[in-house]
């Protein structure tokens, strides 16, 4: 099964978006300055359309 967290986490850093915080269970909290808006991480992502949700969510136009 595909673990795609880590590919989503870079692509985040690399346009500008930070780490925040731990959230609750394996969630991770991030900000987006692209769109000032927090992002949730789930550290066991496993669907490329989650990840791509996420990745939209934080206003980057990069797809999986």
């Amino acid at each position: 099964m595909a673990d795609f967290t880590k590919d989503v986490k870079k692509i985040l850093s690399d346009n500008g978006c930070y780490f925040v915080r731990h959230g609750k269970g394996d969630h991770d909290i991030w900000f987006s300055p692209i769109t000032n808006r927090i992002v949730i991480i789930d550290n066991k992502m496993n669907k490329r359309h989650t990840a791509n949700g996420i990745l939209k969510d934080a206003g980057i136009k990069h797809k999986i």
